[in-house]
């Protein structure tokens, strides 16, 4: 389990239910079946109409890929490359196609293998760059539809919100006042569940799957030159280095906090 996916998701609902506890006189009043069903159903049904079935049971399925506590492997990955261009350097194509198999990542392995097939260096660039074009599509396109169902939960709240209005203002004709109170209760109920769905579930997968896009396309960015640099003939330690100098670099731009250049006065050189 992801830590801090499990604590965000636990905080939440703890927050929600706290606040639910200590101001709330009927704790029941705030589970309504039919307003879940109109704010879910909704949401599902429209995201059915909007994206082909196929992309939508592919995009369920990487909720699992949030909860788990996925590992990217880049020091492995780094060395295995270095060790791979070692062998290359030293001309061991033996050595290289013994372990080929036993290479995890298979973005390096397949890199490796047209090094090996001996493609131009273009063919190889424009293929590595091609598959990482095509990674960042996918995953962008299924992070996409978390932000669509995150437009949408809200839609459905107010939906199920005007029907509760609607019905209430119609049983006001009557003195059934426990009918009235029931589609009270479903208009207010359902923009709570459209909120929650949509700022404690959608939204915040949809920004940690383009988080784990970054990351995914970052490493296979440094895969990709240390193989080209590989097939250029450059030496392991020249390989190592660089490597490490990307990252670096990269945690950089990432982490630190841009400093500002000094203004040069006026009139002065």
């Amino acid at each position: 389990m992801n830590p801090s996916t499990l604590l965000g998701m636990l905080g939440g609902i703890a927050l929600i239910v706290l606040a639910i506890v200590m101001t709330a006189s009927d704790v029941n009043a705030f589970w309504n079946l039919p307003g879940l069903a109109v704010v879910l159903g909704g949401t599902i049904a429209a995201t059915l109409l909007a994206y082909p079935l196929g992309e939508v049971l592919r995009v369920f399925r990487t909720f699992v890929v949030v909860l788990r506590n996925e590992r990217l492997y880049t020091e492995a990955d780094k060395k295995e490359l270095v060790q791979v261009a070692r062998h290359w350097f030293q001309g061991d194509l033996a050595a290289i196609e013994s372990r080929l198999d036993t290479i995890r990542n298979p973005f390096l392995r397949n890199g490796v293998q047209m090094i090996i097939d001996d493609l131009p260096h273009e063919d190889i660039a424009e293929m590595l760059q091609w598959r990482i074009a095509k990674l960042r599509a996918t995953e962008a396109a299924e992070a996409q539809i978390y932000r669509t169902m995150a437009l949408f939960a809200p839609a459905f709240g107010m939906l199920g919100t005007l029907i509760g209005l609607i019905n209430m203002l119609h049983g006001m004709e009557g003195s059934d006042f426990e009918r009235i109170g029931i589609n009270m209760a479903l208009a207010m109920i359902t923009t709570l569940y459209g909120v929650v769905l949509a700022n404690l579930l959608f939204k915040p997968i949809a920004i940690k799957l383009e988080r784990r896009t970054e990351q995914r396309v970052v490493l296979m960015n440094m895969i990709s030159e240390g193989l080209l640099l590989m097939a250029r003939g450059h030496s392991p330690a020249h390989i190592r280095e660089f490597l490490r100098t990307f990252l670096a670099q990269y945690e950089d731009e990432l982490y630190m906090p841009a400093q500002k250049t000094p203004r040069k006065a006026k009139g002065k050189p």
